[in-house]
């Protein structure tokens, strides 16, 4: 299992723009996404899974607690009880993460047959990301 995590306040996949005629990538996504690759590559350059190896991909958002929310509040976040409820979608998170790393870390995010999402608050926002081959998984699970 190879883990990295990429500080600041976690982003989701933004939609593709026309102008005119011409899709383009908002450049807010197309910034996160390098973050993210030099975030992999600072711990695993080298690492990379080749076309055809079935890989599970766990990732974990890590919100920053709002000043605003009361002390109370404040101790509930850190402790798990109140959970973030807000954007990106735990799904553009995921998006954002295996879109930038294919080429990089995997041949393509087809390859990943296993996913899980968990958004959380905590005092340094991040988003921790690990990736791994998967040999078998077992339906019911």
């Amino acid at each position: 299992m190879y883990k990295f995590t990429i500080y600041g306040e976690p982003k989701g996949k933004q939609r593709h723009r026309a102008n005119g005629r011409v899709m383009y990538t908002p450049t807010q996504t197309r910034e996160y996404q390098r973050q993210v690759v030099q975030a992999y590559k600072a711990q695993y350059n080298g690492v990379y899974f080749n076309k055809g190896v079935p890989l599970g991909v766990k990732i974990k958002a890590v919100y920053k607690i709002p000043q605003s929310a009361s002390k109370k509040k404040q101790a509930q976040m850190l402790e798990g009880t109140i959970l973030p409820t807000k954007k990106p979608d735990y799904d553009n998170i995921a998006k954002i993460i295996t879109d930038a790393l294919n080429g990089v870390a995997f041949y393509d995010d087809a390859q990943v047959v296993y996913s899980s999402q968990l958004k959380v608050y905590g005092a340094i926002p991040r988003v921790e990301v690990t990736i791994g081959k998967i040999n078998r998984i077992n339906e019911g699970e």
